[in-house]
């Protein structure tokens, strides 16, 4: 391919995803999914415009860093404080029963492996994919119906944070263990150890940050740093701890997601992502989906894995929060606010066919998931409102 190629393939590649991005947002759906469906339209599968390569999979890679970047940067630490253990305990059931039941979804149709096995870390890595929570959708819902500061929407909010960061801490342990001649015992010590660096230099970093903050407040400089900051957490993480390089900047995000300019910095590497990092990343997805590889045993297995997600979500997070003293109503709310998935799915899936974990082919089902839990889960809540509002009224009113 010529150099001068690549130029052509981003001109078409942004064009088309904002204009499917926006057709999406006008119907209502998330609009990466348009953006993942230009891909689809623009790549080898349908018209054959943009061709898959080495610099467009290097670009979709810095899109990625960036966007779990900005997610770090988005974390408030006073929410997952306030709300304590009982979020942290709904995330957590939130992160172990779908991951279970996903290991499980695969076995059960692609055959049961031994422990150690390529298959069984398939299988776990498909667990691992369902663990992720997009709660954007849910929070917009939950603004319209006016329930966002109520304990329900806080402690879904809060939960959700919580879900994404064990989440990666269970991607990491997975990729960690699917590397072949890594030990379990090896793996958990990395893990910990980044851990550890990350709270020891992150602290040392958050400082620096905050004095740099107060005496060049609002300045370009301290995004700039910002994002050198995760470019380096990214490498750390990768290089020296064998961790994915989207857990490092996770937790460069998350270091700064408490000094004054954090918005600052969010905004600043949000226009990098939204006029071509990002882009190219969720087209990139359409790009690597192949429609020839869809079988009937992939339909099969698409359909389970809707359903395992969504109800695994449910399952988990409503008994846990039932179990923390809400109501069946309440925790009923907050298993349905959980079940949504958006951009982290989607990142632990590409994280997956990079490391040669998953094929492209498994790509389709995770879309899917994404498109039809952004569209149930505000029409649930609505009804589940609705109802318990309905209940309530008469008790009010005979009380009166």
């Amino acid at each position: 391919m010529e150099a001068y190629t690549i130029f052509k393939s981003l001109c078409i590649i942004i064009v088309a995803a904002k204009l499917f991005g926006i057709v999406a947002r006008k119907i209502k759906v998330p609009q990466v999914v348009g953006e993942i469906i230009a891909g689809l339209v623009i790549g080898p599968s349908v018209l054959g415009l943009v061709d898959q390569s080495d610099f467009l999979s290097q670009v979709a890679e810095i899109g990625v860093v960036l966007l779990m970047f900005t997610a770090g940067l988005g974390t408030n630490l006073h929410d997952l404080m306030r709300t304590g253990l009982k979020a942290f305990a709904i995330a957590c059931a939130g992160v172990l029963v779908p991951l279970v039941g996903g290991t499980i979804l695969y076995m059960a149709i692609y055959g049961f492996s031994p422990w150690g096995s390529p298959d069984f870390y398939r299988a776990a890595f498909i667990g691992v994919i369902m663990t992720a929570t997009s709660v954007s959708i849910t929070v917009q819902a939950l603004k319209e119906l006016g329930k966002l500061s109520t304990e329900v929407g806080t402690t879904i909010l809060s939960a959700a944070i919580i879900d994404d960061v064990l989440g990666i801490i269970v991607l990491t342990f997975v990729i960690g263990m699917a590397g072949g001649e890594v030990q379990p015992v090896s793996v958990l010590l990395k893990t910990v150890l980044f851990f550890v660096f990350a709270f020891v230099v992150g602290f040392i970093i958050y400082k620096v940050f905050r004095w740099g903050d107060k005496r060049w407040p609002h300045t370009r400089r301290i995004p700039i740093m910002g994002l050198a900051l995760c470019l380096g957490m990214a490498y750390v993480a990768e290089r020296y701890f064998g961790i994915a390089d989207i857990t490092g900047a996770y937790v460069a995000g998350i270091i700064l997601c408490s000094i004054h300019d954090s918005n600052y910095i969010a905004e600043k590497m949000d226009i990098e992502s939204y006029m071509l990092f990002g882009p190219v990343f969720f087209a990139s997805i359409g790009l690597k989906t192949t429609l020839d590889t869809v079988s009937g045993e992939l339909i099969l297995f698409a359909v389970g894995f809707i359903i395992v997600a969504l109800v695994c979500k449910i399952i988990g997070c409503s008994f846990m929060a039932k179990l923390c003293r809400f109501n069946w109503g309440d925790s009923l709310k907050i298993g349905v606010g959980m079940m949504t998935r958006g951009e982290v799915a989607l990142i632990v899936a590409q994280k997956g066919l990079s490391c040669g974990i998953i094929s492209s082919a498994y790509f389709t089902p995770v879309i899917l998931l994404i498109l039809i839990s952004s569209i149930v889960t505000p029409i649930f809540l609505k009804l589940l409102f609705t109802h318990g509002e309905k209940q309530d009224t008469p008790k009010t009113a005979k009380a009166q």
